[in-house]
Order: structure tokens, then sequence, then C-alpha cells
């Protein structure tokens, strides 16, 4: 007879026999706990519903409280699987009940377990993150694993790293907050950050900074950071990296008021530094730069542009990085490109600490110009396991920048330059092209621009463009999401550009065009734009998996022989998929329209019956394609007039920019002020810079 104590005893044995029990890091709890708020959150979980219960087996890590494991045995596979409610007859059911209670305050990891001897365990694992309704299903092995495994893949979980990340963007905004109020500038409030994260990595740092006058505490806090970033495998940091830090010693507040500095370290201790501890080669420096730059960076007028995360990421992806890859960045910024690359080198590494230490001293090369930023990547690399070694300052067009990069025998470029804002500012083409120069014949180079740059059918970047197909090759060009830099607060359409160094393009060679529209991010208040849904990882893998075997798919790729004068952009060769297309398209379209025509006043009701009964049905066969200009075309394309902020007066004549809300509509002006009568939207479609389409 199946008796479910013998699957209890095999189950609680197994992890008794694990090296972190025996050290006294878990515990391990059986039908009951001593943990007063388990135990209370427990006081409604009976799997018949009349009262307190508790799970058969209950683990708690000593070190990471904030996870629970819960487990629900059963003697026979027959009553392992969900059934829905039948929570005393069946594992996953029981689990998943104990599991709701407990993630109110916990994340839990739920295992359902059924059968009698080891070998013929049935296994299945769920995690529900703290504050969710849901659990997902986690690991794909039937069978029972390590702790050290639940707790690694528990620290690596892409949802998990989502609610973590999300949360610490939240406190970006209070820790700005905080320094605003404490009057740091907020160019040095990244900084401020770094250094401080360099210090506590310091024992001694830690164990003394809590007792110290703020005074002593400042001249501590600089004088680690020097002591910390001049030891990295010997090699002296740049002397006025130091610099940088100085204003802490001299701040009004921060070197003389009780507990200012202390209160904000510590803070920084327990909400960042814990958060890099379990997410390594992560720019989370990158992240709070962008989170300042949006106090103070209102009109751009610093010119930056930090890449987001998942696109640095996706960029080693494009380019195969592997432990053998040797990395160019020439516009490091804050080294998001650098880290992510260095974490997926290191992952290849497989643990062999002399490869690792090699990928940090030799392969990993990134050029900076500006002293803030440059001061700030020191310290990032620093923090993320150095890597710092070969951070060079300077233009990355100086012939001793160039000496020092030549050395190293790159094979894999990465960049996001700086996007041109005047005249005398240098092409980004430019940038691409210093780039390969500095590259190992057939290397990729992969970058982030403008799309006006592909777009080029004159001047400087359409010169550049040929400059690039006679040298080199055009492996593939994206087009990315339209606010993929909305953290930023930049507004620009960008496409990501492949190229293979110094390899003239051939002439018949099809290059590869993909619509990259669609990264499932989502715009969130305080949060900026995050994968609040989870979506990213698999329209990534979408993505890469369409790149890599050179797939052909309507309305999402293509591949087509271009030249330096055509347009390097996907929409101008992918061909629309109709049968995508559904009623419910057009009803939103309409429904926005109204709702425009309301904003504007122009009717005052709005009705939901249609006066047409009819049922319009969309057929494939309705479509075809038409000639937009031309002899035969149907439109007439014109370009808009441009209208600085400082002449704008408030009218009533709706003025149209750049957004996709209430149809482009950013405010109304004075039309007398700006008389033109092509400039009035009567009847015409209006195309913004960001492919924001609307009708007037």
């Amino acid at each position: 007879m199946a008796n479910e104590t013998i699957t209890d005893d095999i189950v609680r044995d197994f992890f008794k026999e694990n090296k972190l029990y025996q050290d006294g890091k878990i515990i391990i709890e059986r039908q009951s706990t001593k943990n007063k708020k388990i135990d209370k959150l427990l006081k409604n979980a009976s799997k018949n519903g009349d009262g307190k219960g508790y799970p058969d087996i209950l683990i708690q890590y000593k070190e990471n409280p904030e996870l629970l494991v819960v487990i629900e045995n059963k003697a026979e596979s027959k009553n392992h699987g969900e059934n829905k409610n039948k929570h005393s007859k069946y594992a996953i059911d029981g689990v998943l009940l104990y599991s709701a209670f407990l993630s109110k305050e916990y994340d839990v990891l739920s295992i359902a377990i059924s059968g009698e001897t080891i070998e013929t365990l049935k296994v299945s694992h769920f995690l529900q993150l703290k504050n969710t309704s849901e659990a997902y299903s986690i690991f794909n092995d039937d069978k029972l694993l390590d702790l050290e495994d639940y707790q690694k893949g528990f620290e690596t979980d892409e949802r998990k790293f989502n609610q973590d990340f999300q949360e610490l963007l939240k406190y970006s905004k209070i820790l700005n907050d905080s320094l605003h109020n404490l009057k740091v500038k907020e160019h040095e409030r990244s900084l401020f950050i770094s250094g401080a994260l360099i210090a506590l990595a310091d024992k001694a740092f830690c164990s003394s900074y809590k007792l110290k006058s703020p005074n002593s505490l400042a001249k501590l806090l600089i004088s680690t950071i020097e002591e910390k970033l001049n030891t990295v495998q010997n090699k002296p940091v740049v002397v006025d990296v130091i610099s940088s830090y100085s204003f802490i010693t001299t701040h009004t507040i921060l070197s003389k008021e009780d507990g200012a500095l202390k209160n904000i370290v510590e803070e920084i201790d327990e909400k960042i530094n814990n958060f890099i501890q379990t997410y390594k080669y992560y720019d989370v420096l990158g992240q709070f730069y962008i989170e300042f730059l949006r106090y103070a960076n209102n009109d751009n007028s610093l010119g930056i542009v930090l890449t987001p995360p998942h696109i640095t990421e996706i960029f080693t992806e494009i380019a195969n990085i592997n432990k053998d890859s040797i990395v160019l960045d020439t516009c490091t910024g804050t080294g998001g490109f650098l880290i992510s690359s260095m974490r997926k080198m290191i992952k290849d590494a497989s643990g062999d600490s002399a490869k690792e230490y090699k990928i940090k001293d030799e392969q990993i090369i990134g050029v900076e110009m500006q002293h803030d930023i440059f001061s700030l990547v020191c310290s990032n690399m620093y923090i993320h396991g150095d890597g710092r070694s070969n951070l060079i300052k300077g233009k990355c067009f100086d012939t001793d920048v160039k000496n020092i990069v030549a050395k190293y025998k790159p094979n894999t470029g990465f960049l996001n330059p700086p996007y041109k804002t005047s005249k005398n500012d240098d092409a980004e083409f430019k940038f691409i092209l210093n780039n390969l120069e500095q590259l190992e014949k057939g290397s990729l180079c992969v970058a982030i621009i403008p799309t006006s740059c592909v777009l080029a059918d004159k001047g400087e970047d359409l010169n550049l463009k040929k400059m690039i197909l006679k040298n080199h090759t055009l492996e593939a060009v994206f087009s990315m999401p339209t606010e993929l830099f909305y953290n930023s607060k930049v507004a620009v359409a960008t496409c990501v550009i492949v190229l293979k160094a110094k390899e003239k393009h051939p002439s018949n060679y099809k290059t590869y065009f993909a619509l990259w529209r669609d990264d499932g991010f989502t715009k969130i208040k305080n949060l900026g734009r995050v994968d609040y849904n989870n979506k990213w990882n698999k329209i990534k893998e979408y993505w890469l998996n369409n790149y890599k075997n050179k797939d052909e798919i309507t309305g999402h790729s293509v591949k087509k022989v271009i030249t330096y004068k055509d347009e390097w952009i996907a929409e101008n060769y992918i061909k629309v998929d109709y049968s995508t297309i559904r009623k419910e398209d057009f009803e939103i379209f309409i429904f926005k329209h109204v709702g425009n025509l309301f904003i504007l006043r122009k009717i005052d009701v709005i009705g939901k019956k249609c006066k047409k009964e009819a049922v319009v049905t969309l057929k494939e066969k309705e479509f075809k394609y038409f000639n937009l200009i031309g002899e035969n075309g149907i439109f007439n394309i014109e370009k808009g007039e441009r209208l600085n902020k400082n002449e704008r007066v408030k009218g009533n004549t709706p003025f149209l920019t750049s957004t996709a809300l209430n149809y482009g509509i950013s405010n109304f002006i004075d039309y007398d002020v700006f008389i033109d009568e092509k400039s009035i939207n009567k009847n015409k479609i209006t195309i913004d810079m960001l492919s924001n389409v609307f009708y007037h």
C-alpha cells in the first residue's frame, strides 16, 4: 500500500545530505514552523478549507530569508498532476495553495513530488514571486536538484530579475530625490553612487564607516576609492579619475552634516550593492545615470544617449561573443556594451579562472572622451570585477588612441556613437568607419544609429555609405522600436547596423533587413520603459533565430541586394502581410480618430452605434499595391516646417510634433504667428520622424 511518509523521508533525507544544510545555512521543517510570520500567513491555508495548514516540508535559507522552498508530497504518481482546487488530493494543487498564501510576504519556490523511490520520483517546480498572483513553471528538470541550484536558478530567473530591476528603478527615483535634497549636483550623483559602491567592496571601510564623523567619513571614502582603483591588476588608474570624486570632501552637507553621508552610503549598500552582487555584469550605474539625466538633461544639451541594457545584451548575441572575443567600444559611455560582453565571455569561460583573468586584462577595450563619463566607466568596470584595465581616455580618431587599441587586435566592435545635433559634429558613420578600421579582417561591428543615416541620398552621409560598401560588407539592418530611448528622454528613430570589417561588399550580396519594432517593453509611470510583462526573452529568441538563419518572413524580414544609393532600411523592402489585418484594427483607428475630433471640439457627442449596419469583411484580395507619388501616384508628399519652442505662441491651432499621443498634437499655437498654408494639415496624412502616422 502506498505510504506518503516514505516520500517525505526520501525528500527530507535528500536535502539533509546537502552541504548548505550541513553547514547550518538552511532550516528544514516538516508539517510545522517556528517562524511566526510564516505561521501567521498559513492560518487559513488548510487544504480542506477549515483553518491552518502546513506543507509537508518547508525550507528557509538563512542568508536569503526572502526565499521559501515549499514541498508537497504524494506517494502515488497518479496524485501528482493539477486538477483545480483538489488541494488535498494532488501534489501540485496542494503546493500551489500554500504558495498563494506565502507569496504575500515571500518569493516562493514550490515543489510538487510523487513517488516512493528516489529513482522514480516525479518532480514539478513553480516560482511565485512576492505580491504576485501567478505561479509559473521553473526548472525543466523532472528531478530534485541541490539547494545551491535552486537558489542560483531563483536568482537568475528572468521574471525575478525584472521584478527586482523594477524595484531598483523605483528606488532610483527615491535616491535621486534624496541626493537632490542633499544638494548633490545631477552630474555628480552617479559618480557618488559609484564611489560608495567601490568603497563598500572594502572590508575595512564596511566595518568602520558608520563610526566616523562626517568629515572623516568623506576623507575615508575618497582614500578607499583611490586605494581600490589603484590596486586593480597592478595597473594604476588615471589620476584625474580620483579627482572626480573630490567634491565629496568639500560638499557642504555630505562632509559636515551629521548622518547625511553615513545614511546614504548605508542605503546604497542595502538597495544597490545587493542587486549588483546578485546580478553580476549588469550596467546598474548606467541606469541610474539615465534616471538622473532625466532631470538634468531636459534639453539634451549633454548629448548623451545611453543604450538600454536589453539592447547591449542582444548585441553580444548578434556578434556571437565567446570567451576568445576581443571587444572594442570606441564610444564607451558608462560601459554597457563592455559589461554585457564581459558577462557573456565569462559565462563561456565556464569557471576557468585563468581565462576570466585574461578576459578582464586583455579582451575588453573601451575609449571615452568625456571626463565625468570616463571616471564613471572606470568605476563601473571595477564594480563589475575590473575589466577597466584597458579603458582609454581620449578621442577615438586620435592616432595615439588607435596605436594603443592596435596592440590588442580586437575582433568585435560595438558602439552607440554620439548623435549629430549640429553641422560641426562628426557624422555617425565616421565613428562606425573608425571602429571598423581598428578591427581584424572579417570581424563584426554592430552599431545603433539614427535611421536618417541609412536613408541618406545626398551629402556627407551618402559619401560615407559609399565608403562603407567599398571597404566593408553590410550584413544586416534592423529597424528598432520608435521609443527605444524613451528613458533617456531622446526622441529619435534608430536602427541597428551589422557590418563585416575589411571585406568589400560584393555587388550581388543580399543584405538581411528586419523589423525589430516591438520588443515587448511598456511605459510604466515612475519606471520608464520596462519589460513589465516579461515578453522580451521570447521576442529576442524569435529575432535572433530568424537573423541567424536569414529567414525571410512576410511582414518581418527580407534579403535584398543594395547599393550605397539605396535606403538601407527594412520598411523600404518588406511587403505588408495583409492577412494579419483585422476588422478590429480598423475599429481601433476609427475610435482614435473620433476621439481626436472630440479633443479638438469638432464634435460634442460620441456614440457607439454605427450608422451603417452592414458587416464589413476584410479579404486579402481586396488589397493591392499603389504608387504613392509620381505620374500615377495618389499622394503629394510635402516636408513639414520646423517651429522652435521659443517661436510657439499659445493659440487654437493644433501643433504636430513627434509624439504618439493625441494624434501627434503636443499643444496649440497661434496660427497668425506662423502662416504657411502647406503647414496646415487639412485632409492630410502626417508621418513624423518616429514613424507615427495620423490622418488629419
